[in-house]
């Protein structure tokens, strides 16, 4: 198993939102996590990400493992779009960006500068900055954002490639990706007043 996560509660601005959430992903599995604007998707993934705290449960997870995406592009604007890549592939030892650019349909748009990139081209950007990772499980909040259907399908293409290739994929998202996936509904877990007051006796219903 490439993660578990046991009777977990995560919280956002301080306030519970979610509490209870049990999966597990493993090795070659796409798991789409899926509830209204406003269910924790964010911060369930953030929370997995070691970008903040959780308020109870258990995460197993090698955290050199895990390569997380989220709203922001994290480009640098002066550099182009190879040189992007060769920024992360160092940072994480790797040596061929090749792959990265031929996936997101790149090769192209290689010498170009982040700057003068559409915002499809800079989430496409964005996204290539996973293959270069070498990182097995892919944890990604609305990947597709500003992505017209064919970068969509480039989307979804990696993904597969990169689960058969014995990777992992946790994606928050409200689209079809086209493929095969399971899915886990976040709603049964939202916080309510009770669930919320053990972890905090000053808790407030209107938060809900």
């Amino acid at each position: 198993m490439e993660l578990k996560v046991s009777d977990l509660a995560c919280a956002r601005g301080g306030i519970p939102v979610l509490t209870g959430v049990s999966f597990g992903l493993a090795s070659g599995q796409a798991l789409l996590l899926r509830g209204p604007n406003g269910i924790g998707k964010t911060t369930l993934l953030r929370t997995l990400a070691g970008l903040q705290p959780a308020l109870a449960g258990e995460i197993s997870l090698d955290r050199e493992a895990f390569a997380y995406a989220a709203h922001a592009d994290g480009l640098k604007a002066t550099l182009t779009v190879a040189e992007n890549l060769w920024f992360w592939a160092r940072i994480y030892g790797t040596r061929d960006i090749a792959p990265a650019l031929a996936a997101f349909n790149l090769e192209d748009l290689s010498e170009r500068q982040a700057h003068n990139l559409s915002a499809g081209q800079k989430r496409r950007l964005g996204l290539a900055r996973l293959l270069v990772t070498g990182r097995r499980i892919w944890a990604l909040d609305e990947p597709t954002v500003s992505l017209d259907a064919a970068s969509v399908g480039l989307f979804a293409q990696a993904v597969k490639a990169h689960c058969a290739s014995g990777g992992a994929a946790l994606i928050a998202t409200h689209i079809d990706l086209g493929f095969e996936a399971e899915v886990l509904d976040l709603t049964p877990f939202r916080a309510t007043a009770d669930s919320a007051r053990a972890f905090d006796d000053g808790f407030s219903e209107a938060f809900l």
